[in-house]
């Protein structure tokens, strides 16, 4: 008689052009977005407070865009990264519908992408992953590529095709909600006076906080993304692996990240696109994380002048403060307490 269980996809399972229906649509509730800050701490007033988004047009305050992002990514784990080694890199990611409690999310993945890695132990799996709510609006439509471990390293090597993706997402197909009004907009709430024109490309942000990363709260924030990959829970299976170790989901390290740029970075109101990011190191519960953040360019949004868009890098660190900017040297190697870069476009409002 067959298993009724799930072993989940091992690399060889993949095929370029294949599509997942992931199961399990997560409708989202206040009790989410309350663990959420809980878990986190993350201040964005856009996303605290009902009262301050409704004078902005918003029929209440939305999701912050990361949460929107976990449960979109959570879905596609079951199927995608249950083998995982590693998740490697996001990118192309664009921000739709706002979500908001009550929402349904439903996620489908496509394979765009296969590469064995030399040892034939493991390969790269591509694909890009959209979440649309219970109206049919996309919520998120974004690229990752994973390490994925193969069943049987004898099964036949896939034709290598790494996708092509930009550098960056295009101001023009940047997601403005269409409700949105800006001239109520309220500093003092939002906990800062720097707006838009106030920041300057290449300028530089140490957002001085730091977290330490808790064992009891990493597995509960893994969990409320209904995020199943195993190396994130199960201490046996990896008491003998590389690190000896379970490892933190890398998504958590986005979410500390973007709560700790609320110090410098509180009027970035409103996460639009993920161009790019980078796993560069694993955590572990116990670490400290820092973060910093560089100014990488300054948009003008078309037909708006109420708002502009900030392209931002923002660079978390392990158990070493922000304070001298560390990132990589003339070689283009990290600095070794570098555990994830990050490239991503939000939206901050213009004086009036």
């Amino acid at each position: 008689m067959a298993s009724k269980t799930n072993p989940g996809n091992y690399f060889e399972d993949f095929t370029l052009g294949q599509e997942i229906i992931h199961a399990t649509p997560r409708t989202v509730t206040d009790g989410d977005v309350a663990l959420y800050i809980a878990l986190f701490g993350s201040r964005f007033a856009f996303n605290s407070s009902s009262e301050f988004a409704a004078s902005l047009g918003m029929p209440r305050a939305p999701l912050d865009d990361i949460l929107a992002f976990h449960f979109v990514f959570g879905k596609t784990v079951p199927d995608i990264s249950l083998n995982a080694i590693a998740n490697l890199g996001y990118a192309s990611g664009k921000f739709g519908a706002p979500v908001y409690p009550g929402d349904t999310i439903t996620t489908t993945s496509t394979v765009i992408g296969l590469r064995e890695n030399r040892d034939r132990h493991s390969g790269i799996v591509y694909v890009r992953s959209v979440g649309i709510n219970q109206n049919r609006e996309t919520v998120l439509d974004y690229v990752r590529w994973v390490m994925v471990r193969k069943n049987d390293p004898e099964a036949p090597e896939p034709d290598p095709l790494i996708p092509q993706l930009p550098d960056a997402v295009d101001v023009g197909d940047l997601e403005v909600p269409y409700v949105l009004q800006l001239h109520n907009y309220n500093t003092d709430l939002a906990g800062s006076p720097y707006l838009w024109e106030d920041y300057e490309v290449g300028e530089k942000i140490d957002h001085v906080d730091g977290i330490t990363i808790e064992e009891a709260e990493h597995q509960m924030a893994t969990r409320l993304y209904q995020n199943t990959a195993r190396v994130h829970f199960d201490a046996l299976m990896h008491k003998h692996s590389r690190f000896g170790r379970r490892l933190i989901y890398g998504g958590h390290l986005i979410s500390l990240a973007r709560a700790l740029s609320f110090n410098g970075l509180a009027n970035a109101f409103r996460v639009a696109a993920i161009n790019g990011g980078r796993h560069v190191a694993p955590t572990f519960a116990g670490d400290t994380v820092y973060a910093w953040s560089e100014v990488l360019d300054k948009m003008e949004m078309p037909g708006r002048r109420d708002l502009g868009a900030l392209r931002l890098r923002t660079v978390a660190t392990r158990d070493a403060p922000a304070t001298n900017f560390p990132f990589r040297d003339d070689a283009g190697k990290y600095d070794r307490t570098v555990v994830l870069d990050f490239d991503y476009t939000v939206l901050m409002p213009k004086r009036p």
